[in-house]
């Protein structure tokens, strides 16, 4: 995992958790592992937890696995689902909705010199 990629998991947790309104110790009871080892996780002091350690946590915060693992870089980049296929599948969404979503991140992606289309998602390198 990169310093980035750690960086992202522990913000997620972090702000997750505090969404919730617990604390380390409230997670760290409801994983049934210690407070300690658990604040360890979110402040990235632990580098490498372990994939069941990340599902327990995502189970316990109502975070999808999928979204912990792409997070910690264990879903490698070509894996991903580019947008369309993402929306439709995850959303259900109708083809207008799906034709607004896409023509704001086409806004948003000009104005950041990112060029993608839906079907295949950013060129490589442009979403970093």
């Amino acid at each position: 995992m990169t310093p980035e990629q750690l960086y992202q998991l522990t913000k997620t947790l972090r702000e997750k958790r505090e969404s919730l309104g617990w604390s380390a110790n409230e997670v760290g009871r409801r994983l049934g592992i210690s407070a300690a080892t658990y604040w360890r996780i979110e402040t990235g002091q632990i580098t490498s937890p372990k994939p069941e350690t990340l599902q327990a946590i995502g189970d316990v915060l109502g975070i999808p696995i999928g979204d912990l693992f792409a997070s910690a870089g264990w879903i490698p980049e070509q894996e991903l689902p580019s947008l369309r296929p993402y929306l439709r599948t995850k959303y259900h969404l109708p083809p207008e909705a799906m034709r607004e979503i896409e023509a704001h991140f086409d806004e948003v992606g000009r104005k950041h010199g990112i060029s993608f289309s839906p079907e295949t998602g950013p060129r490589a390198g442009e979403d970093e």
